[in-house]
């Protein structure tokens, strides 16, 4: 059985002495991890003190991005190398937002993929159309591209460890959210590209999250579809009562 992974996407938001608030107010309120995997990606400079926060709990805390070199002259990327020995386990990358305002590209997602495997973090592999896209009826064409490019050159147990997060960037912060079954046909649909470049066994490991204005009110029909596996949650997870609704939807 796959583990539920509910995780936070905080963007470009909260202070270090928010972060904190946060993850006190969070931490022992929480299912037990082998019931949902609690998680908040934060900003790097949340990050150092997220961590002694949320120590000796159930909370993890990962990385919004990071970049596939782990030194040398990239002033302000963040380091793979030093994520890990902050004690970092998961990294977004691949975020639409990235994609779009900062121009990264299916090689350099994959490569950050293997850089972060190189440094034994989970990445979080974000993949989504945009409504230009769902249209024209080519969102799954679109969305079979992006997974392919994105797993390139790595190994099935590679992938069976990693988490996919499906999200349709018309439904990222618009209040839009596809339907549960808009959802669970795409999530299905990665399911079985997994399949089709590995093996049964890889596809039925890997977690596939849907991420586009999850909430309380919609998590529980979401997480109830079979191929969707968590959410990958923006403005619901800035506040801890609704970040709480959310990891505990099987209460």
């Amino acid at each position: 059985m796959r583990t539920p992974i509910i995780a936070g996407n905080w963007k470009l938001n909260m202070n270090p002495e928010q972060a904190v608030a946060f993850a006190t107010a969070v931490k022992d309120k929480l299912p037990q991890a082998s019931k949902v995997e609690s998680l908040i990606c934060a900003p790097a400079v949340d990050l150092d003190a997220l961590q002694k926060a949320a120590q000796d709990s159930d909370l993890q805390i990962g990385a919004e991005n990071a970049y596939f070199e782990n030194e040398g002259a990239f002033t302000g990327e963040t380091s793979p190398k030093v994520l890990k020995e902050m004690g970092i386990n998961y990294c977004i990358i691949g975020h639409s937002e990235r994609r779009d305002y900062f121009h990264e590209t299916d090689e350099d997602i994959n490569k950050k993929a293997k850089a972060l495997f190189a440094n034994n973090i989970t990445p979080i592999l974000c993949c989504g159309e945009s409504l230009e896209k769902r249209e024209a009826n080519q969102q799954e064409e679109w969305v079979v591209g992006q997974i392919k490019a994105a797993l390139n050159g790595l190994t099935a147990d590679q992938v069976s460890s990693l988490v996919i997060a499906y999200e349709p960037i018309w439904a990222i912060g618009t209040g839009k959210t596809a339907t549960s079954d808009q959802a669970e046909e795409m999530c299905k649909t990665i399911r079985d590209t997994v399949r089709d470049l590995y093996d049964n066994e890889t596809a039925e490991n890997v977690r596939i999250q849907y991420g586009g204005s999850v909430n309380p009110a919609n998590v529980k029909e979401l997480m109830a579809k079979p191929n969707i596996d968590g959410g990958l949650v923006g403005g619901a997870s800035l506040k801890s009562d609704s970040y709480l609704d959310l990891v505990n939807y099987q209460d």
